[in-house]
C-alpha cells in the first residue's frame, strides 16, 4: 500500500474500471524498482484485474535538450525495455524525432485507461506537463511522490537553512523508514500483456532499437544541442545500481575525508543516477544499510539539527546520509513549497540587500559568456573546474561552490552572475535542472546561508571563498595536472 502522504489525485475523474489498462507514465522515476508511483500502479491493477502499460517517453523540445542529456535517459529506457519485458509488462518508449509530434499521445492512451498514475515531481517542466495532462485526461490521474524518504507533502513550509530543516526531518523520518517502494512490484504480476491500441502504434511507434541505442546518427537526427556530447558516464537503473554499490563497497568508508580533495575524487557519483530517476534514494538506504549491518529502527535520537550522532552509524556514513537526505531534500522540500526556485529574487532579503549594494564595486575581471564556457580565464582552478564539467558532465563538489563565487566576482551584476551560472550548470552537467543543482547555485549567492563578516568587495557579507586559499586547503595536484590546461582529459 502506498503511503497516503505520497499519493494524490490530481483530478476529480473517475476510475474506469471496465478500461483496457492501467496507464503507469514513467517520466521522472525511470526505474521500475524502488518505485511508489509504479507500486500504486500495480497495486491499481491488480485491484481492477487489469494488465498495466509503462509509457516511458522522451520530448526534445525541453529547455537544454542535448546529446548529452537524450543518450542518458536513452540508456535507461532500453534498461527499462528490458526489465519489463522480464516482466512480462507491455512497456511503450516514445521519442520524438520532430517537435510537438508527440502531443496527443498521453490523451489518446488515457482514452483506453482506466487510471493513469505518473510521478509526482516539483520543478523543471513537470509541474507544467502534469497540468496539462489533467486538463486532458477524462479519467483519474494520480501523482506519486518517489523523491525522498521524506514525502515532500509533510512538510508545512520552505526551510531557510539545512539546519532547520534536518531538525524537522530528524523529528518526522522515523516511521517512514519502515514504509520503502517495494524492490521489484511487477514481480509475480500475472496479468495478460496490455494492448497499444495499433491506431496510436501507428501514429505514435515504439523507438526503434538503433534510436534507443542512442547511437551518434540517431541522435544526429534529432532537432536537439549536438554540441553537447554525451559522456563517458553510462545512465540507466543497471549502471546506477552498479555505481552505488561500487560507492557502498569501496568509497563509503572513507567518504568524509576524500570527498573535498579533487585529487581523491571521493565523490559518490549518483547524482546524475538520482536526477534522472534511474536510481532512488530507497534503493541507496538499502544497500547502506546492507552494507553496515544497520536497520531503519536504530536511529539515534533526534539532534535538533546536528549534521552527526542521528542515523547511530559511522561518521562517514552520517556525512554520505546528510547529502543524500538532508540536502537533496532541501532542495525538493524549496520546489515542492514554491514556484520561484530559479529566480534570483527567491534569495534571502540580506543576500539581496548585500549583493546591490555592492553592486557597483569594481570587478577585478569581467568575463563574458564565451570565455566562461571555453575556460579560458586567468584562474587556472576555476578552468580545470569548467573542463571538468564540459568533459564529464559533473563537476568536483567542493570546486562547484568554488566555481559559482568566481562567476559571482568576475561579473557585472549578480543577477547576470546567476542566469550564467545557471545556464553553464544547466547545458553542461549531467544532473543540471535538478532542485539540488539550484540549491548549489543559489548558495553561492547566500540561499541557505547567513551573513558572514568582514564585508568584502562585491560580496557584502556573502561568504566569499578564493582559489588561493581552495589551493592552500585542497590536494589538487592530480586533478590540475588532468583538467587545467586546455583540452584536458579530452
Amino acid at each position: 500500500m502506498v503511503p497516503g502522504a505520497r499519493l494524490r489525485a490530481v483530478n476529480a475523474a473517475p476510475v474506469r474500471a471496465d478500461g483496457a489498462f492501467v496507464l503507469y507514465w514513467m517520466r521522472a522515476s525511470r526505474r521500475v524498482d524502488h518505485n511508489f508511483a509504479l507500486d500504486r500502479a500495480v497495486e491499481l491493477a491488480k485491484s481492477l484485474g487489469r494488465p498495466l502499460l509503462v509509457l516511458e517517453a522522451l520530448r526534445c523540445d525541453y529547455r537544454w535538450a542535448s546529446d548529452r542529456h537524450h543518450a542518458f535517459v536513452l540508456a535507461g529506457m532500453r534498461d527499462n525495455h528490458v526489465a519489463c519485458d522480464r516482466y512480462g509488462v507491455t512497456y511503450h518508449p516514445y521519442v520524438e524525432t520532430a517537435r510537438g509530434e508527440g502531443r496527443g499521445l498521453l490523451r489518446a492512451l488515457g482514452e483506453h485507461a482506466c487510471a493513469v498514475v505518473t510521478d509526482d515531481h516539483p520543478s523543471f517542466h513537470y509541474p507544467a506537463m502534469l497540468a496539462a495532462a489533467s486538463a486532458q485526461l477524462g479519467v483519474r490521474l494520480e501523482a506519486v511522490d518517489s523523491i525522498g524518504l521524506l514525502p515532500m507533502s509533510l512538510a508545512p513550509k520552505d526551510f531557510p537553512t539545512a539546519y532547520a530543516f534536518r531538525a524537522f526531518l530528524q523529528r518526522e523520518i522515523a516511521e517512514h523508514l519502515g514504509a520503502l517502494p517495494q524492490a521489484s512490484p511487477m514481480a509475480g504480476l500475472a496479468m495478460p500483456r496490455a494492448i497499444v491500441p495499433p491506431s496510436i502504434l501507428a501514429r505514435w511507434p515504439a523507438a526503434d532499437a538503433a534510436l534507443l541505442a542512442g547511437t551518434p546518427a540517431a541522435l544526429a537526427g534529432l532537432p536537439i544541442d549536438h554540441a553537447v556530447s554525451p559522456c563517458e558516464q553510462r545512465g540507466g537503473p543497471r549502471a546506477g545500481i552498479a555505481a552505488i554499490r561500487d560507492f557502498v563497497r569501496d568509497g563509503l568508508d572513507g567518504y568524509s575525508e576524500r570527498r573535498n580533495h579533487p585529487d581523491d575524487d571521493g565523490g559518490s557519483k549518483l547524482s546524475a543516477y538520482l536526477h534522472f530517476g534511474h536510481v532512488s534514494v530507497h534503493a541507496i538506504l538499502r544497500e547502506v544499510a546492507a552494507r553496515c549491518d544497520w536497520n531503519p529502527g536504530d536511529l539515534g535520537q533526534p539532534r535538533r539539527g546536528a549534521r552527526e550522532g542521528f542515523w547511530g552509524l559511522p561518521a562517514p556514513v552520517e556525512s554520505f546520509l546528510d547529502e543524500l537526505v538532508v540536502w537533496r531534500e532541501l532542495g525538493h522540500n524549496f520546489a515542492h513549497a514554491r514556484d520561484d526556485i530559479e529566480s534570483y529574487a527567491s534569495l534571502p532579503a540580506w543576500a539581496r540587500a548585500t549583493l546591490a549594494e555592492h553592486a557597483s564595486d569594481r570587478r577585478p575581471y569581467l568575463y563574458d559568456h564565451d570565455v566562461l564556457e571555453g575556460a579560458t580565464t586567468h584562474d587556472d582552478i576555476w578552468n580545470a573546474a569548467q573542463r571538468q564539467l564540459v568533459g564529464e558532465g559533473r563537476m568536483h563538489n567542493y570546486l562547484r561552490m568554488l566555481w559559482g563565487k568566481r562567476v559571482l566576482e568576475w561579473t557585472a551584476e549578480p543577477e547576470d552572475a546567476a542566469a550564467r551560472l545557471i545556464e553553464l550548470n544547466n547545458r553542461w552537467a549531467l544532473d543540471g535542472r535538478d532542485p539540488n543543482s539550484y540549491s548549489g547555485i543559489f548558495w553561492v549567492f547566500g540561499r541557505y546561508d547567513r551573513p558572514w563578516g568582514p564585508v568584502r568587495p562585491i560580496f557584502g557579507t556573502i561568504r566569499y571563498m578564493s582559489s588561493d586559499a581552495t589551493r592552500r586547503k585542497l590536494r589538487l595536484g592530480k586533478y590540475l595536472a588532468r583538467w587545467a590546461a586546455p583540452g584536458g582529459a579530452t
